[in-house]
């Protein structure tokens, strides 16, 4: 009489699923969270760090299920692969941050000027958060090289009009005001400040931006500095870039709105 032995069910089949599982729920729960303010940022980044270890841990159950499977014939094929594809989806984005990270310059303060950058408000920040500081001539060589469109705009225009494009384009941002804007009557410079999120993870950063009047032309500089983590990954030169844009665009349509009524 020929025994047939009973095929197995893999514990590391299961235990791959189930944890790939949980870091998708955890990961879903505190980026809602930290959208809606439920989260702080500190414990937000400690949780992602969480999800990631966990999805890793998801990944090496699959890895020594499927070694099960291949070599002693167990059950679980089903399980691993759930878990094997979750944990990857959840480790992609963590894949391309990591990405971001290596070919971005480990900035985290970017300005238009950097001999004299914008006053950024400082009313609400708090001692666990960056420490802002003139970007020393290695961070200036650093920002220069990989963001050559982060520069200043010169407008040969009337002041309230170059500060009205400003406050337009702000207002089409979900952008938090950190006060009214400024009063420009008999005023030759005003700054205003903000504070931004990035676009997926919501990630906080304090912005200035400074209209001044030289006398010939109207400047504006723009200011963006995160307020957590020790590298940007290149949201604050995007946000720069992606602004003045925008503020081209307007100062340009409201010149041409004013043409037909000048002449």
């Amino acid at each position: 009489m020929v025994v047939v032995a009973e095929r197995q069910t893999s514990s590391a089949a299961g235990w791959s699923r189930r944890t790939a599982a949980f870091s998708v729920v955890l990961l879903l729960t505190v980026l809602v969270g930290h959208r809606l303010d439920l989260v702080e940022t500190p414990v937000f980044l400690w949780v992602l760090a969480i999800v990631a270890l966990l999805a890793a841990f998801a990944l090496l159950f699959a890895g020594f299920a499927l070694s099960r499977l291949w070599n002693f014939g167990d059950r679980g094929g089903r399980d691993l692969s759930v878990g094997a594809l979750l944990a990857l989806l959840v480790l992609a984005p963590f894949g391309v941050a990591a990405y971001w990270a290596t070919t971005s310059p480990p900035l985290r303060d970017i300005s238009t000027d950097l001999d004299d950058p914008p006053v950024l408000d400082t009313s609400d920040r708090t001692a666990d958060m960056n420490v802002l500081s003139p970007p020393t001539p290695g961070e200036q060589r650093l920002q220069g090289d990989a963001y050559p469109l982060v520069t200043g705009r010169s407008y040969n225009l009337p002041f309230e009009t170059v500060v009205d494009a400003v406050e337009t384009v702000l207002d089409r941002r979900d952008w938090q005001l950190q006060g009214p804007y400024p009063e420009t009557d008999g005023q030759s410079e005003v700054t205003i400040n903000a504070l931004a999120r990035s676009f997926v993870l919501g990630l906080p950063a304090d912005v200035a931006i400074r209209i001044a009047d030289d006398g010939n032309t109207v400047i504006v500089d723009m200011r963006s500095a995160s307020r957590y983590g020790r590298h940007d990954l290149g949201d604050n030169a995007a946000r720069i870039v992606d602004f003045l844009g925008e503020l081209d665009q307007e100062v340009a349509g409201q010149v041409g709105r004013r043409r037909p009524n000048e002449i």
